[in-house]
C-alpha cells in the first residue's frame, strides 16, 4: 500500500532552518510530480511547492520564494523541502503529496497521495 511519511518538523526560532523529509514507499514514484502543502490552525490548506519528476520544474507559494527550496531523490522515492529564514507565519502542519498529473495539479491543489503530516512550529 502507498505510504508517504514526513519528517524533520520540529520548534524553531524566527530566522532558523529546518528540512523537511518525505519518504513514499508502496510504489515508485519516479514519474510523479511532488509537492508539499501546509495548514496552519484556523486556516485552509495551502500549497508550497512543487517539483516535476525529473526535477526540471519546480513552483512555489510567492510567501516562500527564495527562502525555501524544494528537491527529489528519486532513487530514494523522498522529496525534501529546505526552509530557511523561518517565520513565525510558517507554523503550520506540513503535508507531503504526489500527483500522477503532473506539479500544476498540485499548485491547484489536488493530489493523488498524500502523508500525515509533520508540525513545524516558528516562535518569534
Amino acid at each position: 500500500q502507498v505510504q508517504l511519511v514526513e519528517s524533520g518538523g520540529g520548534l524553531v526560532q524566527a530566522g532558523g532552518s529546518l528540512r523537511l523529509s518525505c519518504a513514499a514507499s508502496g510504489r515508485t514514484f519516479g514519474n510523479d510530480a511532488m509537492g508539499w502543502f501546509r495548514q496552519a490552525p484556523g486556516k485552509e490548506r495551502e500549497f508550497v511547492a512543487a517539483i516535476s519528476w525529473n526535477s526540471i520544474t519546480t513552483y512555489y507559494v510567492d510567501s516562500v520564494k527564495g527562502r525555501f527550496t524544494i528537491s527529489r531523490d528519486n532513487a530514494k522515492n523522498t522529496v525534501y523541502l529546505q526552509m530557511n529564514s523561518l517565520k513565525p507565519e510558517d507554523t503550520a502542519v506540513y503535508y507531503c503529496a504526489t500527483s500522477v498529473i503532473g506539479t500544476r495539479e498540485l499548485w491547484r491543489g489536488r493530489y493523488t497521495y498524500r502523508g500525515q503530516g509533520t508540525q513545524v512550529t516558528v516562535s518569534s
